[in-house]
């Protein structure tokens, strides 16, 4: 049971009237008063305190879905009143993990009589795993103002935190609007290698698409459409090593890397690729081969969600070697890392130049945001010769970095440096670009 505000004030008075009372009685009568008074209030908060019923209100914690990293994930509490005669004024508070954030932490509402309402708020888990929800505690506010009851309800709930599965879900209503649009288009125009259909040449169609033979046997012009092709293979390798448990913008670059990968397994999938996934640091520890259809997705999504990075260098040799003696077909390697400088990506630089020319090897890494800042001499509130010294070293370690990018392009890497929290949708449009253009 806590006092209000108005109880302080209600002492607050009490002792006022007790200073200006010794005047005119003697200073123990005067506190003989006070005491009297305080005493009141003490009894009445007490008394408006007892007055609450707790087993009036119930409260219930929806059934929480797969949650995603990163993500502010939506949490429903349903408040049903009972037959009190007043309006209930409540504040409640949810025992989320003590690893997610929550927005907002504490919920009021003023529940009527007989009413039934539902409370919604976010979590923002940074971590994947598995997680547990506690109690939920409701304070009541009397009806004279004076006292708030506070009590418990049991929830115990088990939650598991995965990748981001709501970007997943975006990106796959994206790709399906653009499955009826875009790629209709690119049949029109006439790109990619695969023979799709006959249709009769339209001014402004290309003429070196015309089926000469189909023309003469039906006496008609007509035009072969083409499709990007399907049924290739794609192959992710997503690093686990040291570099990777660094935090970016709240998440580890691990985090990043692997909503990023399964971004582009859904983006491969959709588009009839065989995909499959490795993930490694001294060891290709993690193998999913290549295969088509949806049920993939599910089953990379099951085997990655429990790995963590660890703090062991990555064997880019290793992980080369070991996925050229699994795909011996010609495939897209698709590499989720960082890079630093020249020195330190000589390993990659020499595992990704194993790939050509019989693989297309694509290195993707992961910026970071807070450099880019840090370079920038209109940002940042430090004094200005500790900003001055940031700057510098943050200039240096791009100047670095592009560098070593660089060297990876004139091996015939594909390279793609992005922000991390702009990875995924980056990575799918630069895999959408390739696949329009049968670079594959």
């Amino acid at each position: 049971m806590l006092p209000t505000r108005r109880v302080y004030l209600l002492l607050l008075l009490g002792l006022g009237g007790a200073i200006f009372a010794q005047a005119a009685l003697q200073q123990s009568n005067a506190l003989l008063g006070m005491l009297a008074w305080d005493g009141v209030i003490l009894l009445l908060l007490l008394i408006d305190g007892w007055r609450v019923q707790p087993q009036q209100i119930t409260v219930k914690r929806s059934a929480l879905e797969r949650l995603s990293i990163g993500r502010g994930n939506p949490v429903e509490l349903k408040l049903q009143a009972g037959s009190q005669t007043r309006t209930a004024l409540l504040q409640i508070h949810d025992e989320f993990p003590q690893a997610f954030s929550a927005m907002p932490q504490r919920l009021e509402i003023t529940l009527p009589a007989n009413a039934t309402e539902t409370l919604t708020y976010q979590v923002f888990p940074s971590q994947r795993g598995d997680y547990s929800f506690g109690a939920i505690r409701l304070r009541q506010l009397g009806a004279w103002g004076l006292a708030w009851r506070s009590w418990s309800v049991p929830q115990a709930q088990s939650a598991a935190v995965y990748p981001d599965l709501v970007g997943l879900k975006a990106l796959s209503i994206r790709l399906a609007l653009q499955n009826t649009g875009s790629l209709k288009r690119a049949q029109r125009l006439g790109m990619g290698t695969e023979f799709a259909e006959l249709r009769e040449y339209s001014v402004g169609d290309d003429s070196r698409l015309i089926d000469w033979k189909a023309t003469s046997r039906r006496s008609r012009l007509l035009l072969r459409v083409l499709e990007p092709e399907r049924e290739q293979t794609l192959i992710l390798l997503l690093d686990s090593g040291r570099l990777m448990t660094a935090q970016v913008q709240g998440l580890a670059r691990f985090d990043w890397g692997m909503n990023a990968a399964l971004s582009l397994t859904l983006a491969g999938l959709n588009r009839g690729d065989r995909v499959g996934v490795g993930v490694f640091d001294r060891l290709l520890h993690t193998w999913i081969p290549p295969e088509r259809g949806q049920n993939q997705l599910s089953k990379i999504i099951e085997r990655l969600t429990p790995l963590q990075p660890s703090l062991q260098e990555p064997d880019y040799l290793a992980a080369v070697t070991a996925i050229t003696q699994q795909q011996t077909r010609r495939a897209l390697v698709v590499f989720i890392t960082d890079v630093i400088d020249q020195t330190a990506s000589a390993e990659l630089l020499s595992a990704m130049a194993r790939l050509t020319p019989r693989y297309l090897p694509f290195c993707v890494a992961l910026r970071d945001p807070q450099i880019e800042r840090q370079a920038d001499p209109a940002q940042g509130s430090s004094p200005e010769l500790h900003r001055s010294y940031q700057r510098a070293v943050a200039l240096d370690l791009l100047s670095q970095r592009q560098i070593a990018l660089e060297s990876l392009k004139q091996k015939g890497v594909l390279i793609l440096d992005a922000p991390a929290d702009q990875l995924g949708e980056q990575l799918v449009e630069r895999y959408l670009q390739l696949k329009a253009r049968s670079q594959l």
